[in-house]
């Protein structure tokens, strides 16, 4: 099973629980982890259900290309990171 993972930036702000799915796509995926807490939902995508800006995905290592949709395939084995972009000077 894929394995999504929330990084700590997030955890400020509310739960964020390490996922294990089944899903084929990374919305699925992360539908799963948003079944467990709704309000993760609201801090990952924004009202039209895309990737926030200021949110990044990884999936085995390599940034997610796929910010509206969220198509990018899943593999039983792949890990998932899900962070906040961390900007300031």
């Amino acid at each position: 099973m894929a394995r999504l993972i929330f990084t700590q930036q997030l955890a400020r702000f509310t739960d964020v629980p390490q996922v294990d799915t089944a899903a084929g796509e990374l919305r699925a995926g992360l539908e799963s982890a948003f079944a467990l807490n709704p309000l993760l939902r609201s801090y990952v995508l924004d009202d039209q259900g895309h990737l926030r800006e200021n949110v990044v995905i990884f999936i085995d290592g390599r940034r997610s290309s796929e910010r509206r949709l969220l198509t990018d395939p899943l593999q039983p084995d792949s890990t998932v990171y899900v962070l906040q972009a961390l900007s300031g000077g």
